[in-house]
């Protein structure tokens, strides 16, 4: 199986990108910081939620590679990935942690994966909604890491309860921390 571009894996069906997630393995957290990822929702809900599109970043924290999410204007698929206005800078916010998946830990859906875990960043106020995050990241194409597959899940306690898979891309460098 040919391994797709962006746009391609952004129209693929959730079947064949739950097929190629599952051979896939996950990147060094270590080449994500310093990037910030274009992102794309695949299920159509996520448009009329005003949330298909977003910008993804990471940077080195002190223990190691976290990250955050960044909205974009919500114009289409070849539309470009543009901050929504928040003053000078774009609105950071949704924070987590990256790492390795824990084995034999509730969140080892996929041990090859890596795993970005809102709930334990503390950059995330208590009552905020991200805090049940928990994506899974991997890179479906070894030969191009600038390209990587995403799986989201909601966690309720114990309980992982999928939501969505989502697509990112390396867009450009930055910088920024906090």
């Amino acid at each position: 199986m040919s391994r797709p571009d962006f746009s391609g894996l952004c129209r693929m069906a959730d079947a064949e990108l739950e097929e190629l997630f599952g051979s896939s393995r996950g990147p060094d957290p270590g080449s994500l910081a310093g990037c910030e990822w274009r992102g794309f929702n695949t299920p159509w809900f996520t448009a009329a939620l005003g949330i298909r599109k977003f910008i993804k970043g990471f940077f080195r924290g002190d223990g190691g590679v976290e990250g955050y999410n960044i909205p974009v204007r919500q114009n289409g698929l070849d539309g470009a990935w543009e901050h929504k206005p928040c003053g000078e800078a774009p609105k950071r916010f949704g924070f987590f942690l990256v790492d390795r998946v824990d084995p034999g830990s509730v969140d080892d859906r996929y041990p090859d994966a890596l795993l970005l875990d809102y709930g334990a960043s503390v950059r995330n106020a208590w009552y905020r909604a991200e805090r049940v995050l928990r994506d899974y990241v991997v890179a479906p194409d070894p030969d191009n890491p600038d390209l990587l597959i995403g799986k989201a899940y909601v966690a309720l306690g114990a309980v992982r309860i999928p939501s969505n898979f989502f697509i990112l891309e390396r867009l450009k460098p930055t910088a920024w921390k906090p």
